[in-house]
């Protein structure tokens, strides 16, 4: 019995979004358009090195004895995609799925197995449309190697696979980037997904630091006495601050007279200020 063979391999998997809507709306134009984009992932694939391996239907598994230029390949391939397509309507546009596995794989003549593949298949049902995802493998390879951005997606649970398998999209701009990395995240195994969603402490710090910014766009719209009032506030509690800690609130009394100003110059001062514009319109 003739041992089978094993190597290790960068597998990229690729598929067309709704493609079966696109059949349905337009089989002819939808099967010319694939054949064109695959003239164009064919070419780009030889360009770096890359095996074309199978495609049925609309999708397509590919080979690469390098990492970097499998993902390079897969960032050409969705680039070069997007172009077409922004010349075409919403409706007709065909937009390709990428998922990228670094493992082990079982080769027999020109055909390529196992989990290896298998992972890639996932990943690319993992990507959003216009995408590209990828395995930790892969992104420990080419993290520092490529000037590209990485969105970490946590760990997914995928069918067929009984680890679950950490996920990091590739961060794609201009006319191809996702309108969601996470459209298709967690919905393709069985089991219970990992969310995407920010930890609390992240939503926390930006929700303080859109604070500090809406304060601060208020203060440079109102006039300078009250920014003189905060100022002399801010300047008595920074100075609290640092001599007794919060153990002492000592500078609510010489900020009282600046409180009391900033009060006037908001409330009162304003309304006055109305009345006055009434009284000139009326005469």
């Amino acid at each position: 019995m003739q041992r089978v063979k094993r190597r290790l391999a960068a597998i990229m998997c690729a598929d067309v979004a709704q493609y079966s809507a696109l059949m349905e709306r337009d089989e002819d134009g939808t099967l010319d358009r694939l054949k064109a984009y695959r003239t164009v992932m064919s070419s780009l694939t030889d360009r770096h090195n890359g095996r074309i391996v199978n495609t049925w239907g609309d999708a397509v598994i590919i080979e690469f004895a390098s990492v970097t230029e499998a993902v390079q390949c897969a960032v050409d391939i969705q680039n070069e995609l997007s172009l077409r397509n922004a010349e075409l309507p919403d409706l007709n546009r065909m937009e390709f799925r990428v998922g990228i596995n670094l493992g082990d794989i079982m080769v027999e003549g020109d055909d390529i197995y196992g989990d290896g593949v298998n992972v890639a298949a996932r990943l690319q049902e993992l990507a959003p449309r216009g995408g590209i995802m990828l395995s930790q493998s892969v992104h420990e390879q080419v993290r520092t190697k490529m000037a590209l951005g990485f969105d970490p997606l946590g760990p997914q649970n995928v069918k067929n696979v009984s680890e679950p398998v950490e996920t990091f999209a590739v961060r794609l701009g201009g006319r191809n980037a996702p309108e969601k990395a996470d459209e298709h995240a967690g919905t393709a195994g069985d089991g219970p997904q990992q969310g995407t969603a920010p930890p609390d402490w992240e939503k926390d710090t930006k929700a303080v630091a859109n604070g500090f910014e809406e304060a601060r766009r208020w203060l440079r719209a109102q006039p300078r006495r009250v920014r003189s009032c905060v100022f002399m506030i801010g300047f008595f509690f920074v100075l609290n601050l640092l001599t007794s800690g919060l153990t002492s609130l000592w500078f609510v009394w010489p900020s009282l007279p600046f409180a009391m100003m900033l009060v006037w110059h908001l409330f009162v001062g304003r309304r006055e200020k109305a009345l006055d514009g009434q009284t000139q319109q009326g005469d």
